[in-house]
């Protein structure tokens, strides 16, 4: 599988993101029916699925690059977006283990992982990074290798360790998150980091959940969408510079309203690692525009209607209140009544406009 990357996209000040015709196409949208309420929807994370995101067991796609440079120039501004508890030194090499195995069997023409005994080397092409090291000594890589191997992968990783019947999360890298800290989330339990989410409790949701991961086994790993709106395509969206992109949501109009509003995907992926017997949770996030959204016919009749009908508690937990209208506005005149398949997928190979 051989990539076209554009590394030159910025996702703060002039915001020069943009996606092409495939990576529309091949976005993992996030609603399966005309409607949206919380649910576990976990599915086997297995290679293939209804777009392309779900060829490999860690995408990579044309923003590659530029996202690893938005992720260290994060990570230098504020160090603490990565941070590992002593115990977790096992699933760190876990980590590093499989990310370097599945990247290098997914994408050879970009990455390559040789073995002799513990001395491996790894390669990776796109970012000019060619790595000599003994696996399971820390000081013959450049940083711990959680980050290191995090740093070259699209999207945030947490590490949770399993004791006691409960799942806490004990490490992280994590520089692309929907508003939430690791600095204050790193040492919780499962109910306590998933607390702020409103009507799931009740439902049970997260009991559901829980139960199904503690029984998570290596080699089955797991999927799921999570999904929320973003102004501009903006991937640092942490509470600690909330007044950096906070101001945005102020900044939409009718007029610009296609272009800024952007829906923001997770695929969040988790596995059970093999020697820490940790859970490796993947949170990969995927940016398109409504304008992007409104290419795809299916696409557009489904957000617009999953928008117009969904519960006020969560359109007041995502932070959708101050532009959701206008998106409706906007996508209401695109809506033409007709149903829509079941599923994500796009149901077509050539865009609209």
């Amino acid at each position: 599988m051989t990539l076209q990357f554009k590394p030159a996209e910025t996702f703060r000040d002039t915001f020069t993101y943009a996606k092409s015709p495939e990576d529309i196409l091949r976005f993992p949208f996030p609603f399966p029916e005309d409607e949206y309420m919380y649910s576990v929807n976990i599915e086997p994370h297995v290679k293939g699925g209804p777009t392309a995101a779900f060829q490999a067991v860690f995408d990579i796609d044309e923003h590659y690059i530029a996202e690893c440079r938005e992720c260290e120039r994060v990570l230098k501004e504020d160090p603490k977006r990565c941070q590992v508890l002593p115990h977790m030194m096992a699933a760190e090499w876990d980590t590093l283990e499989l990310i370097m195995e599945s990247m290098a069997a997914d994408y050879p023409a970009h990455f390559s992982l040789t073995k002799a005994g513990d001395l491996w080397t790894w390669v990776n092409r796109p970012l000019g990074i060619q790595q000599s090291f003994t696996f399971g000594k820390a000081e013959t890589l450049p940083c711990p290798p959680f980050e290191y191997i995090t740093r070259q992968a699209q999207g945030d990783f947490t590490l949770q360790d399993q004791r006691d019947g409960n799942l806490y999360v004990d490490g992280g890298l994590v520089t692309t998150q929907a508003d939430w800290s690791l600095e204050f989330d790193i040492g919780m339990s499962f109910h306590e980091w998933h607390g702020p989410v409103p009507l799931a409790h009740e439902k049970g949701v997260f009991d559901r959940a829980l139960k199904y991961l503690l029984r998570l086994q290596y080699g089955q790993p797991v999927r799921r969408l999570n999904w929320t709106m973003t102004i501009n395509p903006r991937l640092d969206t942490s509470p600690e510079n909330y007044p950096v992109w906070g101001p945005d949501r102020t900044t939409v109009t009718p007029q610009n309203v296609a272009e800024k509003v952007h829906l923001r995907v997770e695929l969040q992926t988790l596995f059970r690692l093999p020697r820490s017997g940790a859970i490796l949770f993947g949170i990969r996030c995927y940016l398109a525009s409504v304008a992007d959204i409104a290419r795809v016919p299916k696409w557009r009749r489904r957000l617009h209607r999953v928008l117009r009908d969904l519960n006020p508690a969560l359109v007041e937990y995502k932070g959708l209140a101050r532009y959701r209208p206008m998106v409706l506005d906007h996508l209401a005149p695109l809506d033409d009544g007709a149903p829509t398949t079941r599923g994500i997928a796009p149901d077509t190979e050539v865009l609209a406009g």
